[in-house]
């Protein structure tokens, strides 16, 4: 039945899960809590994010995936199947779900990503390329022979692709993302004026003074850290100005990854990309000024699609109805995990 399809964006910041008919539903922090003392888990989504930089020595706060790849497979599956039984309470009927991939993703890390979803009682699971559900979400007719590029900026990695009749021509994925943005911020203030910040700290910073260009805008924030002068708490004003060089540096990795895949697009994709312009979603997306700096770069117009933190999760959900039209970036993974679990009676992880 229909209402018990579900699309999941497993992003290495957060998961999001999606139906077609209602859009988002849920949305938590790929984050879970676990007490090294009994190696239990304590807690997962939000109520782990509120230990972040707080808890104490005997609590790990792991973030399971790595660059959109299962890094840390109990806490995967501990988080998918606590999430999908609550978007699923019902257990009259197992739902098919579709989860978005890395375009680049191996098969071994596919099936990690498989053998989650299963674990949480879907009937299918569905694989779908990030890119390919970036632009369903946002609209595009994909199905055309119209050459059309998305660049998704998520958490821990930045797909990008030239889509053209329901598949994905050309394709690159490279670990440069919000997180990453973040990692940067907090490394340079550190080094710069020699005080520590934490993670929610250098992303507040990106949302609130960050910008790749130098324009009209000025953003100012305090930050609270820790001193390696003094060893004590300490504050700082931070501007806009300051921030540049590490922003920057990052942005020009993301814009020559898309001209490299640009580049290698045949002539005729080229021109419509050219025509129509370049896409931007995800969450690393709202980045002030990211936009303009790619658009700058590549020569090319360059948009943000509405809505872009949600994109993936909805083209996700909405690929359960469109991938028989879709010629690569979509497939049903059920069989081949049906089959290895009929031949193999060890786990595939631990190899027991």
């Amino acid at each position: 039945m229909k209402q018990y399809d579900i699309g999941i964006d497993l992003g290495t910041t957060s998961i999001i899960i999606a139906t077609e008919e209602q859009g988002v539903v849920f949305r938590q922090p790929t984050i879970g809590a676990v007490d090294t003392r009994t190696n239990s888990i304590l807690a997962v989504g939000d109520e782990a994010l509120k230990m972040v930089g707080r808890a104490p020595a005997h609590i790990d706060l792991v973030r399971p995936l790595r660059d959109g790849i299962i890094q840390d497979h109990r806490m995967t599956n501990e988080l998918i199947v606590r999430f999908v039984n609550q978007v699923c309470r019902s257990r009259i009927f197992k739902p098919r779900i579709a989860v978005c991939v890395p375009a680049a993703i191996t098969g071994i890390e596919a099936d990690a990503v498989v053998e989650s979803v299963m674990a949480a009682g879907a009937r299918q699971v569905y694989l779908v390329d990030e890119p390919v559900a970036a632009a369903l979400g946002a609209g595009l007719q994909i199905r055309q022979p119209h050459g059309c590029m998305v660049v998704d900026i998520g958490g821990g990695s930045t797909d990008i692709a030239v889509i053209s009749m329901g598949g994905r021509v050309k394709a690159a994925s490279l670990p440069v993302a919000g997180n990453a943005f973040d990692s940067c911020i907090a490394q340079y203030v550190q080094e710069k004026y020699q005080i520590a910040i934490g993670p929610l700290t250098a992303e507040q910073l990106k949302k609130q003074v960050a910008c790749c260009t130098r324009s009209e805008f000025e953003g100012v924030m305090e930050v609270r850290g820790h001193s390696w002068e003094t060893n004590l708490p300490a504050r700082r004003i931070i501007y806009t100005r300051d921030l540049y060089e590490p922003v920057q540096e990052l942005a020009a990795r993301i814009a020559n990854a898309a001209r490299n895949v640009l580049e290698s697009t045949p002539p005729e994709l080229a021109a419509d990309v050219s025509g129509t312009g370049i896409l931007l979603t995800g969450g690393g997306s709202l980045l002030r000024g990211l936009a303009g700096y790619i658009a700058g770069e590549l020569h090319t117009d360059v948009a943000i699609a509405p809505d872009p933190l949600n994109c993936v999760a909805r083209g996700t959900a909405i690929s359960l109805s469109e991938g028989k039209y879709l010629s690569a970036g979509f497939r049903d993974a059920t069989p081949k995990v049906w089959n290895r679990r009929l031949n193999h009676s060890h786990d595939p992880f631990t190899g027991e």
